[in-house]
């Protein structure tokens, strides 16, 4: 140790010993540990002692705190709807931007029909607002043509009468190549769909009957179907109709068990497994459903694909697919019965036709119910009704002068 300077003192922590000399800390200096320690515990003790008093305020709502301050409140979860994951919520995010389009003033498109059912298929699970009242849903009032439509000027009459446009919609199928040309102020005024060919008997018809509802499920305000053909007239005004239909428990569908050769004498082996003999079923074309049923026909990738390819003639597609395949999956939901009356009492193959002799007072009167002795006897929503028929047909074009000159007085509108 070399003499006129201060000791040399070694940090022997470090590794092996060695370390640069340093100087001592002067001898009278505070010791820095005491100083240290007592601050941090006090600043520990602080910061914990405001975290606490913090979360209690907030938790607690008082003292004025403004709202987005506080804690969120938890909505109790639904059980009945998966929490979507990330793709899911991007999906959802694009189906609310396709439905939150408003109903297109023309029905004419240009998607294929693998698109239009896609589309129609697709539900979103978006509500109503709550606390917003809403407007009545509407009817779609589905034309199936062959051409023209001979009674529309008796349909505008009804359509134009007291209720509104907000009640209905309409939609209609014509044959390929054929257009409809009426004015801005009709009800049909653009409402033709794109279609293709039917044949009668054949699995065509369903194919139009499917492309009907799907056209109309892509308006969200469509609550109830029902479907017509060019030669079908309404017994009702327009707000009886749509406050039956709305107001109803079931759609309706006639559905029965014919156990001779032209009920289960057509059930085809070929639908086994899903289908068996007991359960097949025939009724009227002419349907009437909810969206629920709607949406279920139209994204039907389980009975119909089975249907169009075994159900030839003498099986009959559009007598059979529905009544059957709505007994297996909905029984409660079909009331059973159509609300289109016809006429079979003349025979053959096809109802019975109506012309201008045929339409009169007392005639239309027996359609429509008004005469006590000769009304209809059906259930509605569980309870006995006299009501049971809102459509009747078939009538042909020329009795067109004598139903308008018999609507207002008799069916009223």
């Amino acid at each position: 140790m070399q003499g006129g300077g201060g000791a040399v003192v070694v940090d022997s922590s470090s590794k092996d010993g060695h370390a640069p000399a340093r100087a001592p800390a002067p001898g009278r200096s505070f010791p820095v540990k005491l100083v240290v320690r007592p601050q941090l515990l006090f600043a520990v003790l602080a910061t914990g002692f405001l975290a606490a008093a913090l979360l209690l305020f907030v938790l607690g709502g008082g003292g004025g705190a403004v709202p987005y301050y506080r804690l969120p409140a938890l909505a109790v979860p639904d059980v009945l709807l998966a929490a979507p994951c990330a793709e899911e919520k991007e999906e959802d995010q694009v189906a609310e931007r396709w439905w939150a389009r408003p109903p297109a003033r023309s029905a004419w498109h240009n998607m294929s029909d693998e698109e239009l059912l896609w589309a129609a298929s697709f539900e979103p699970r978006r509500r109503r607002g709550r606390g917003r009242p809403s407007a009545p849903g509407k009817v779609a009032f589905m034309f199936l043509t062959r051409g023209p439509l001979p009674l529309a000027p008796l349909w505008e009459r009804f359509f134009n009468g007291t209720g509104g446009r907000g009640l209905f919609s309409v939609y209609v199928h014509t044959t390929p190549g054929y257009r409809l040309d009426f004015p801005p102020s009709s009800p049909f005024h653009r409402r033709q769909v794109p279609s293709k060919a039917t044949r009668w008997g054949e699995t065509s018809v369903v194919d139009a009957e499917r492309r009907l509802l799907a056209n109309a499920l892509l308006d969200l305000s469509n609550e109830r179907f029902v479907l017509l053909s060019e030669s079908c007239i309404p017994l009702h005004p327009l707000p009886a109709v749509h406050a039956y239909l709305t107001r109803s428990r079931h759609s309706f569908v006639g559905a029965f068990d014919d156990p001779g050769p032209h009920g289960r004498g057509r059930y085809r082996a070929a639908l086994a497994p899903d289908v068996s003999v007991s359960q097949w079923r025939k009724g009227a074309q002419w349907f009437e459903m909810d969206r629920r049923l709607a949406l279920f026909v139209v994204a039907d990738g389980r009975y119909y694909p089975r249907f169009r390819e075994v159900c030839r003639p003498p099986c009959y597609v559009d007598e059979h697919y529905l009544p059957t395949v709505l007994t297996i999956e909905a029984p409660r939901s079909i009331a059973n019965r159509s609300v289109t009356r016809v006429d079979w009492s003349r025979g053959g193959s096809h109802p019975a036709m109506f012309g201008a002799d045929d339409v009169s007072k007392d005639f239309m009167e027996r359609l429509a119910g008004k005469k006590e002795k000769e009304k209809e006897r059906c259930m509605y929503n569980g309870q006995p009704a006299v009501v049971c028929s809102l459509f009747a047909r078939k009538f042909a074009p020329g009795a067109l002068q004598p139903l308008l000159q018999l609507s207002t007085r008799i069916l009223g509108y």
